[in-house]
């Protein structure tokens, strides 16, 4: 009797490595099917590392691959560079418009030999033209000059070609007005910015939706005070084509 269970035990355990066996061989299938679905995407593993790079400042390279350092993508443009999720970056998009607005607008003002009547540059709310105040008015008046009514025609129609809003800023010199019918320079600055965006929007007809009128006053300067040079260059009207979306909701 001893020997027939014997030779039962030893069947049973054969029996029970081999079901041990193909249990093991299916987890071992189960866990490679897992690393196969988990392997990682290159492309977009480098995007990541180059994203996380730029944010501490890198400049001359980024680690991808594992360690190896790449070289920074002479291709790419740095003004429509995609975040870590593959999407473009508004703010990276915003500046892009900025420049092609401004590039639209100096290739207008050459294209028509406007140069030595306005400038342009470029600020955190986007493309300004700049027309100083002996241009438009006499000393102390909001009249537009009728000598500068062509003047205004062009850039009236440079501004119909965009869709953007646009802001007309009146701006003075710190020089107190003491007689006349302004009482400050509030009262000046207002009454041109708003003379201008008249011309605009009832003369030329522009979209009058997409205009507005600030007077700054003298609280603006962009020179010194102190000398009529300086004052000459802040007595001036601003004519601002917006792209920063800050700015548009304001």
């Amino acid at each position: 009797m001893s020997k027939k269970k014997e030779v039962e035990k030893k069947q049973i355990s054969q029996e029970w490595l081999t079901t041990y066996s193909d249990m093991v061989t299916l987890i071992l299938t189960f866990f490679v099917l897992l690393y196969s679905f988990s392997q990682i995407d290159n492309i977009k593993f480098k995007a990541i590392a180059m994203s996380l790079a730029k944010s501490f400042g890198a400049t001359s390279g980024y680690i991808v691959n594992g360690g190896n350092i790449a070289p920074t993508p002479v291709e790419a443009n740095p003004a429509l560079e995609k975040d870590s999720s593959g999407d473009i970056s508004l703010d990276n998009v915003k500046i892009n418009e900025t420049e092609k607005i401004y590039k639209q607008v100096e290739n207008f003002i050459k294209a028509n030999k406007l140069q030595g009547k306005v400038s342009i540059k470029q600020d955190a709310r986007g493309v300004v033209i700049e027309l100083q105040e002996k241009i438009l008015f006499d000393s102390g008046s909001a009249q537009i000059k009728k000598e500068s009514f062509p003047l205004l025609e062009k850039i009236s129609e440079l501004l119909s070609s965009f869709p953007n809003e646009v802001i007309v800023e009146g701006h003075t010199d710190n020089v107190p007005i003491n007689r006349g019918y302004y009482q400050t320079n509030w009262e000046l600055s207002t009454d041109r910015a708003v003379k201008v965006v008249r011309y605009f929007t009832e003369v030329r007809k522009l979209n009058p939706t997409k205009f507005m009128a600030v007077g700054c006053g003298e609280f603006k300067p962009i020179d010194t005070n102190s000398t009529a040079e300086g004052r000459q260059k802040n007595r001036r009207v601003n004519i601002l084509i917006v792209t920063s979306e800050k700015e548009n909701k304001k």
